[in-house]
């Protein structure tokens, strides 16, 4: 059954601030007349409502695109989409090389939100819904734990640099123990919470999928959900592996430049390292990736290479079991064979 793509009328750019933002919109092409400002609050964002409404577009025909820029877009797309409105947040990194397109331009909050609205207008992005409670249960739970990872590490390099010292004193030593063990009890608190929502939230089948592929711990586990939203926000392994920006790339342009195919910096870091890091313990006891592993190692790739290619390995994985509704069998292809 072929599903229609959705009618649009009209088509709203919107650059957000810390405190305001700047909206623009159009019937098609770029956008007509000046944008207009509103403040981020509940009266500016019925202020917002009220001048879209006044353009005689039913908010189902109406798409509105917002960057993902920090953390200040949430409550206005949340806003948006329960009062019936389309609404799309697109990576930045998109919407900058659409503005590379372009002629030449000044850059004002009112001229990137007309060009986010072209933008709409030119490629209507896919539409967006807020994720459900749970991906706020982990996220934020695992960003806490990234901090106190992080502030942890601080302290212990810190009192390591005071340790050089002929002189130490104990009282400046002893407070920096106190921070690394407060660290410890609070992440320990945190993973117990992790553990909890992955086996009794809405995901608890997913996350029992992913538990049964060696090598694929508590955090792992977790920031697949997150990132994946359940493994909705990609269609395949494939999109996913390009997500997390696992794929190489190529690097060739006629017959002067032949680069190496490399994975460079983009796509979603967190994703990256969190599939990095668990191919540590996949490559020694997963049979899958652990083969994959010793086959590139023999074949004189970099370590580095072959770990990235067995966290793409790790992600092919995860994608299957949870596919499939089946749990990883290491001897899937003896079985079959």
């Amino acid at each position: 059954m072929l599903v229609s793509a959705p009618s649009y009328r009209l088509f709203v750019g919107v650059d957000i601030a810390a405190t305001s933002f700047a909206s623009a919109w159009t019937l098609s092409g770029p956008a007509r007349g000046r944008a207009q400002t509103f403040s981020q609050s509940p009266d500016g964002f019925t202020a917002f409502q009220a001048a879209l409404a006044r353009t005689g577009v039913e908010a189902a025909q109406t798409l509105i695109v917002l960057e993902a820029t920090g953390s200040y877009w949430i409550t206005l797309a949340v806003t948006l989409h329960q009062a019936g409105y389309a609404v799309s947040v697109v990576n930045p990194a998109h919407a900058h090389n659409f503005l590379r397109s372009l002629p030449r331009r000044a850059k004002t909050d009112a001229l990137d939100a007309q060009m986010l609205a072209q933008f709409a207008a030119e490629r209507q992005p896919p539409r967006w819904s807020p994720p459900e409670q749970v991906y706020h249960e982990l996220r934020q739970r695992l960003l806490v734990r990234d901090g106190l990872l992080t502030m942890r590490q601080q302290a212990r390099n810190q009192r390591h640099a005071l340790e050089q010292w002929p002189v130490t004193i104990e009282a400046a030593l002893t407070a920096l123990d106190k921070v690394v063990a407060e660290c410890d009890r609070q992440l320990q608190s945190l993973e117990r919470e992790i553990a909890t929502v992955l086996q009794e939230g809405a995901w608890a089948e997913t996350a029992g999928l992913l538990a049964s592929i060696s090598g694929v711990g508590l955090v792992t586990s977790a920031w697949l959900l997150v990132s994946t939203v359940n493994f909705t926000a990609c269609a395949s392994a494939e999109a996913a592996a390009a997500y997390a920006g696992l794929v190489p790339l190529a690097h060739e342009s006629g017959t002067s430049v032949r680069g190496r195919r490399q994975i460079g910096h983009a796509g979603n870091a967190r994703l990256r390292t969190a599939l990095y890091m668990a191919t540590l313990s996949a490559a020694r006891y997963n049979p899958v990736i652990r083969a994959q592993y010793e086959r590139l190692r023999a074949a004189g790739k970099p370590t580095k290479v072959a770990r990235c290619a067995c966290a793409r390995k790790l992600l092919y994985l995860a994608y299957a079991v949870v596919t499939k509704g089946q749990e990883f069998d290491p001897h899937y292809r003896e079985h079959s064979g």
